[in-house]
């Protein structure tokens, strides 16, 4: 078990338009959300599909190529790693946040 790894991967579909930040440094990065489906027979065996929306993160190279390529609506598929932060908010309220940071992204059906 000591070679398991912080590893995502993910296929589905763009749900906003990416926004990509120039920052100060000189470092470009893109945020965008990702929509993935997993469908399934409930109880009854009527097809269930649920919805899960992860928050994407792409520095770099990998930034410019969601900037020229990637809108919402796209099927993609990313890897990379989970990071968690927390941040206060305007009302002093602790927020936890999850993002996949990715490495790598694949743009699927002609995208």
């Amino acid at each position: 078990m000591s070679t398991l790894k912080n590893k995502v991967q993910l296929i589905g579909n763009v749900g906003i338009e990416p926004t990509i930040t120039n920052l100060e440094n000189g470092r470009k990065v893109a945020r965008l959300s990702l929509a993935t489906n997993e469908s399934y027979k409930n109880n009854k065996g009527e097809r269930q599909t649920d919805t899960n929306w992860h928050t994407i993160i792409a520095w770099g190279k990998t930034a410019d190529i969601i900037e020229k390529y990637v809108a919402k609506g796209k099927e993609i598929a990313v890897e990379g790693k989970l990071t968690s932060r927390s941040y206060e908010d305007k009302e002093g309220v602790k927020r936890y946040v999850t993002e996949v940071v990715v490495s790598e992204i694949l743009l699927l059906n002609g995208n």
